[in-house]
């Protein structure tokens, strides 16, 4: 029985660093974790040789370790904890509504795309993205593509800042989000997509981002921007993210005929 509880015990722990290695990979947090590593092997090299100095500043250093985790990992935490807990994004949206949401939001960043017209559509999931509201203005109405046109055009007052879709519907617009600081993203990127990434990074939001100066379509998620795409690219992407397959899509449009 001892044996089982020990595998167990072990097989928890592999997941547990095995999952978390999986949420900060691609960050910077991993270059910060190698540190704190180094750190720690330092400690106990200095404690073997002697080095009573070094060992007793070190000391306090390790001591306070798992704080000092909470305070540099503390994007990364959040937003692993925020997926717990939450219910799926299409939950009391019948299929019909899915394919038609998926469409609006096509169709909306195409138009965008060709009139140059700068957006930040953040779709939330399981990540609850009330903090980001305060500065919005609350619409609560249907995803549609007229809709967003309407809210993005240049003489709408509230066409600064992001557009936030919940349970399919546009719920805010004029959100402001947090900026990436990663160095991987090219310079030629300006704030709207560093927003968008920003995002990204601390929840697991999508966002379709619509470049003012060239008119491209780009999409983020989970701290990771894919750039340059086409309408057909951002439908199959939505739907893979969002859990509709093209299959299902055929089957809806079919018996909706």
């Amino acid at each position: 029985m001892e044996f089982v509880v020990a595998i167990a015990d072990l097989l928890i722990v592999w997941y547990v660093v095995y999952r978390t290695l999986l949420l900060i990979k691609g960050t910077k947090a991993v270059q910060v974790l190698f540190g704190l590593i180094l750190i720690i092997i330092a400690f106990g090299l200095s404690k073997f040789i002697g080095l009573t100095t070094l060992n007793w500043i070190l000391n306090y250093f390790v001591s306070s370790f798992i704080f000092i985790l909470i305070v540099v990992f503390q994007h990364d935490i959040r937003r692993g904890l925020s997926r717990v807990g939450r219910n799926p994004f299409f939950q009391g949206i019948s299929t019909l509504e899915e394919v038609f949401f998926i469409e609006e939001l096509v169709k909306a960043a195409t138009a965008l795309s060709s009139k140059r017209l700068g957006a930040l559509i953040v779709i939330e999931r399981e990540a609850n993205l009330a903090d980001y509201t305060e500065e919005g203005t609350h619409i609560d109405a249907k995803t549609t593509k007229e809709l967003i046109l309407s809210i993005l055009h240049p003489t709408s007052p509230i066409h600064d800042g992001a557009i936030l879709v919940q349970y399919g519907r546009i719920a805010y617009a004029g959100c402001f989000l947090p900026l990436s600081t990663s160095t991987r993203l090219s310079r030629e990127l300006g704030t709207r997509h560093r927003a968008g990434l920003g995002i990204s990074e601390e929840t697991d939001a999508l966002v379709i981002i619509v470049s003012e100066e060239t008119g491209k379509i780009s999409f983020a998620m989970d701290g990771k921007i894919t750039r340059d795409l086409d309408a057909n690219t951002l439908k199959k992407v939505l739907q893979n993210t969002l859990g509709l397959s093209s299959k299902k899509e055929k089957t809806v449009k079919a018996a909706a005929r």
